[in-house]
């Protein structure tokens, strides 16, 4: 092989690689276009729970809060059937909701969250009632 065909081959590779790297340029820069388009997405969806979130805090702090989530709801029909005062593991069981640690302590917090509302009543240490204004 002589120097000429040589060079000619290094050419054509060299021609080859720019158009290959050129292409790869141009996905490069669409899928940064993709990626920063999906980015301010999540950023605008993250606003919007956290407005949400603060909104629906703000309604269930006011003074004659309206506990509209179905947890909630749920809890005031079971309380309201009941006799007497009830423990986070009995609603967990009027629920049909299996008694675990987990869901037990998810209760009990849904519980203090009511009674710091003063929906709820908790005149005995775990024992929860519905508040007077409630009955």
């Amino acid at each position: 092989m002589n120097l000429t065909v040589i060079l000619d081959l290094i050419t054509e590779r060299e021609t080859t690689t720019t158009q290959n790297a050129d292409r790869l340029r141009a996905q490069i820069t669409a899928l940064t276009a993709d990626l920063t388009h999906a980015e301010g997405e999540l950023a605008a969806l993250a606003t919007t729970r956290t407005t949400l979130r603060a909104l629906a805090t703000a309604e269930f702090t006011a003074d004659d809060p309206t506990i509209a989530s179905v947890p909630y709801q749920q809890i005031l029909d079971v309380l309201t059937t009941a006799p007497t005062g009830m423990r986070a593991k009995a609603i967990c069981l009027a629920l049909d909701v299996e008694p675990t640690p987990k869901h037990v302590e998810s209760t009990r917090a849904k519980l203090k969250r009511m009674v710091n509302r003063h929906v709820l009543t908790e005149h005995e240490p775990g024992v929860f009632t519905l508040a007077q204004k409630r009955t």
